[in-house]
């Protein structure tokens, strides 16, 4: 079999997912497994990313291959907020960069502001140990959203004598 484009992609990345029965999440023993598609089945037709879960959420709802809810019940309206943010106080990693724009594909304005973060200028005292210890970005990556291991992704913002992330050999035991 010839793979070409995204199949060709996917395999090379995909996910050793597990059958539900064997997650060790899932009681194999309940009749109404049999009614929820297995996870290989279901994310191996996605985008795929080298990390995490091994898709790549937002290019599958760019790609309109899912299309999240903007509600619970679907009454809110998406919004399309583009300004990225970028967070210079990172001592020697790369600066970060927030897009607001694929964080909308997935959540309201509300759902971070005005609780999780303030919407100001050096208005949040954020840290890679409160990151960790699941506050600010932590709440949803390295939970339900790409893993705090994929450092380049945030600190993308490379300056002066600096190296990306991705070969500064940073750890993030040692953040």
């Amino acid at each position: 079999m010839i793979l070409s484009g995204i199949g060709f992609a996917a395999t090379l990345l995909a996910g050793n997912w597990s059958a539900l029965e064997n997650d060790g999440l899932h009681d194999p023993s309940n009749p109404s497994l049999r009614l929820l598609q297995d996870p290989a089945q279901a994310l191996s037709v996605l985008a795929p990313d080298s990390a995490g879960n091994k898709v790549d959420w937002v290019t599958a709802a760019k790609q309109g291959q899912i299309r999240p809810r903007t509600s619970l019940d679907g009454s809110r309206v998406p919004e399309n907020h583009n300004t990225e943010i970028i967070m210079r106080n990172t001592l020697s990693m790369p600066a970060v960069r927030f897009p607001h724009a694929s964080h909308n594909l997935w959540m309201s304005c509300e759902m971070c502001h005005d609780t999780i973060f303030k919407p100001e200028i050096d208005g949040n005292d954020i840290s890679m140990s409160k990151i960790l210890d699941g506050e600010y970005c932590g709440l949803c990556h390295g939970a339900v959203s790409f893993p705090l291991t994929e450092c380049n992704r945030c600190h993308s913002v490379v300056g002066d004598g600096q190296l990306p992330a991705s070969a500064s050999g940073a750890v993030i035991g040692a953040l």
